[in-house]
């Protein structure tokens, strides 16, 4: 026998039980599985299904680490989370076999049980229950009377086995090779069926002899019980030829009924069922399919379990709108005002909508589009959802795709599986009512994967214009069109989206609200509907415009406004608790008492440098909750040629910072300054903020600029920040997030701009105060960005300059 061990990751808890408990024999902790109805022996295999987490994480940790079990019998089996006092006190010691995962989620294991064992305590209940046990001594006596009763208990079984349909005979074989007394009691005790409160006595029994005449009774009793089972069973046979001439009457009295125009229930349902056929314009292969299930159940008996799963099919059949269709409101104007009630900004989603609905009007084309709304929580992804349903006048429909690793979830389980059902897609058209729904599917970045099947592949079929007009759900069986369905798929990121089908997608990005339409969004949409949820008027409460840039500046960090409504809410609410008391409260909420409200300031926005400084500039940054600026510093020391990067950045942080250096070492020598930069030179880049990690090529050329502002000693222009990426000749590449870049830059209080040539298609999108206040300067190479964000650059390398600088006010 192995040598009982315990997990690695377990031992500091089980040294201390070990200490803790005073026990006669072996002490052991072990994981420990609760067995609501079933009792394991030792000697014997048993087969158990492991369903709860916490026993299936017991069974994870014996198996990783080739360690035992300890399995006892729950007092009631209705407890899923027993406690010491819910589980009897002796149980056995058993190795896991040959896991097999079933359909249900659950896992079948072979029990092989070790030697009895009782229960000390329950050391620790997670992340799995840890036991600590004391092994049993077991007495077999060896006495005339024990070997008599081991007779009688053979000779028992094997009557039992000759007679019962559920013990195979090839177990007599396996007892013929126990000679030991003690091992065929718990053998023969683990093959009968007894009650587990029956099974767990035998357990509990640790002599032989008192085993051997417990199971000796009990034995008897099932023989008495197989026998009036053999007796029952013959008046069953003798009752079937009387039920067959129940049939014969049941069809003569069927007849009979038909001459006089009377008909039973079960065959007034089956004709109700034909006339719904014929009433409803189905296609030819779902009406084929209809009548051919029609006609199984008017010939299966009423009372067939059958009969239920055919009925219930055909209600899902009959139940879908295969020609419902609502008809779509293609008044543009209105559209456009229900989109601009509901929703401020995202003009990308409301011009394609608007689109869609002018092809539908000149062309009446049905096919809708795969729309895929990415971006960051908190935009309106999936609340513009049910505005295009408005303006459409088309039925809504959302599902959550987050977390879901079945396949069968989307099209359906098989209907020969108990309580099969539709897929969630199918449902959602039925719940619709219609075939041509606006079809939310939320957080399809969030699907998983597992041994039930790839969601995102049932998913491909669905999702294709090109072949969802014949879509297959496995339970109805019949090509449904959604060529009609207006998809709209939500989700944060695009990368854990399938290749295959993120292809099918017409993706629309989300980039986050600026600090503007935040704003408006507050006033528009935030306060009014917070301010009836709180059953508070306007006279109560005023917050402010500048109130409301303090709160999204200072108090909440992201790219939506969900955060901006709970900081609102929590003003809300300290304004309730006044008017609640009865007191005539009228607030007015300022940046100077927005404090009193929500307490200290909780984020520091970039700020614009205090004054010119040598070997420092300023980036701008683009993030997840929008623009922002940041400091690059650089110092150069004497040393050995060490080149020195802090502030967490990235690899093409690091990459673009050696290409800027390469660049700072040919204006170098281009000044007479190549000194500044050699061998004895240590060079340290800095970016503040070291807690946060930085990463991508847009600081490259604000590198550049701190480096040669350092070599020469020249200050860099506090007003001026930049964006851009730097090849080792000094040209400057165009860079992404602009918009929010520049939002940053203007919120920082910069004056200048330094962006990349090819960067100037994307100023569309930006608010004109934006591009009144901020002097935008457009560069291709370096040469030109040197002079402007330098004060006092030299004159001599200005010359060099190939192409002067273009700016716009």
């Amino acid at each position: 026998m192995r040598q009982v061990k315990a997990s690695n990751t377990v031992k500091e808890t089980i040294e201390k039980a070990v200490l803790t408990a005073q026990n006669q024999g072996p002490t052991y902790a072990l994981p420990m599985i609760p067995l609501p109805e079933l009792v394991v022996f030792p000697g014997a295999i048993t087969p158990v299904i492991v369903g709860r987490q916490k026993s299936l994480r017991a069974m994870e940790e014996a198996f990783s680490n080739d360690s035992p079990v300890f399995m006892v019998l729950q007092r009631s089996p209705t407890i899923m989370e027993p406690k010491q006092a819910d589980l009897y006190e002796i149980g056995a010691v058993a190795d896991l076999l040959q896991p097999m995962r079933l359909p249900d989620g659950n896992v079948r294991v072979l029990a092989e049980g070790r030697f009895r064992a009782r229960l000390v305590e329950i050391a620790r209940t997670e992340p799995f229950y840890l036991a600590v046990v004391e092994e049993l001594p077991e007495t077999c006596e060896q006495d005339a009377e024990t070997m008599a009763l081991e007779r009688l208990v053979r000779q028992k079984f094997e009557q039992l086995v000759h007679g019962s349909r559920s013990l195979p005979p090839d177990v007599l074989m396996t007892l013929s090779t126990v000679e030991d007394a003690m091992r065929l009691s718990d053998l023969i005790a683990s093959l009968v069926e007894l009650k587990p409160t029956e099974k767990q006595d035998l357990l509990e029994t640790l002599s032989t002899k008192e085993r051997l005449q417990k199971l000796a009774v009990l034995l008897e009793r099932e023989l008495q019980v197989l026998e009036l089972e053999r007796r029952i069973e013959s008046k069953v046979k003798e009752g079937v030829s009387a039920s067959q001439r129940e049939f014969i009457l049941r069809e003569r009295l069927k007849a009979i009924q038909e001459e006089l125009g009377e008909r039973d229930i079960f065959a007034a349902e089956v004709e109700e069922l034909r006339e719904k056929v014929a009433k409803l314009k189905l296609p030819d292969e779902a009406r084929e399919r209809a009548l051919k299930e029609i006609e199984r159940l008017e010939k299966i008996p009423p009372m067939s379990p059958e009969t239920g799963v055919i009925r219930t099919y055909l209600d899902w059949l009959l139940g879908l709108p295969w020609n419902k269709r609502t008809k779509d409101n293609l008044d543009i104007e209105r559209a456009q005002q229900i989109l601009d009630e509901d929703h401020y900004g995202l003009k990308d989603v409301k011009e394609r909508i608007l689109e869609f609905l002018a092809v539908r009007k000149l062309t009446d084309k049905t096919k809708g589009p795969i729309l895929c709304f990415i971006g960051p929580p908190g935009v309106g992804k999936t609340s513009i959802g049910k505005s295009i349903a408005r303006a459409l006048g088309r039925k809504f429909v959302r599902m959550s795709l987050g977390g879901i690793r079945d396949e069968a979830e989307i099209r359906g389980h098989r209907r020969t599986y108990v309580g099969a059902l539709p897929g969630r897609i199918i449902q959602g058209i039925r719940q619709a009512g219609t075939k041509n729904p606006v079809f939310m599917l939320d957080e399809i970045d969030k699907l998983g994967v597992d041994w039930r099947g790839d969601p995102a592949a049932a998913l491909l079929e669905a999702l294709d214009p090109e072949q969802n007009n014949a879509f297959s759900d496995h339970y109805i069986e019949v090509p449904f069109d959604l060529s009609e369905v207006l998809f709209i798929l939500t989700g944060n990121v695009t990368d854990t989206i399938p290749p295959a089908l993120r292809d099918r997608l017409e993706i629309i990005n989300f980039p986050g609200y600026t600090e503007d339409e935040k704003v408006q969004i507050a006033i528009r949409h935030l306060i009014p509907k917070n301010l009836e949820s709180h059953g508070l008027k306007r006279e109560h409460l005023n917050i402010t415009e500048p109130a409301l840039q303090h709160i999204i500046r200072h108090y909440t960090q992201e790219a939506g406004v969900r955060n901006l409504e709970r900081q609102i809410q929590s003003i809300m609410r300290k304004v309730a608790v006044q008017v609640a008391k009865g007191k005539g409260v009228s607030v007015k909420v300022t940046p100077h008492n927005i404090t009193k409200f929500l307490g200290p300031l909780k984020f520091r926005l970039g700020e614009a440098e205090e004054q010119d400084e040598v070997g420092v500039a300023t980036a701008l940054a683009w993030t997840g909750v929008g623009g922002d600026v940041l400091s690059v510093e650089v110092a150069l020391l004497e040393g050995s040629g060490r080149l020195v990067l802090t502030g967490q950045l990235g690899e093409v942080m690091q990459e673009s910072a050696k290409a800027a250096i390469t660049y700072a070492r040919s204006v170098a020598s281009r000044l007479g300054l190549a000194d500044k930069l050699n061998e004895k030179t240590d060079l340290h880049i800095h970016v503040p903020a070291g807690a946060i990690p930085k990463d991508g090529p847009s600081a490259g050329i604000t590198i550049a600029v701190a480096l040669v502002s350092a070599i020469t000693g020249l200050p860099v222009r506090r007003e001026v920040g930049m964006t851009g990426e730097i090849t080792l000749r000094g040209k400057v590449l165009p860079v992404g997030g602009i918009k929010e870049k520049l939002i940053g830059a203007h919120r920082a209080g910069l004056k200048v701009v330094i962006l990349p040539k090819e960067n100037e298609k994307d100023l569309q999108d930006l608010p004109p105060k934006i591009l009144k206040e901020l002097q935008l300067v457009f560069v291709r190479h370096m040469d030109e960005v040197l002079p402007v964000a330098i004060k006092g650059f030299p004159e001599k390398l200005q010359a060099t300059v190939t192409a002067p600088a273009s700016a716009v006010a």
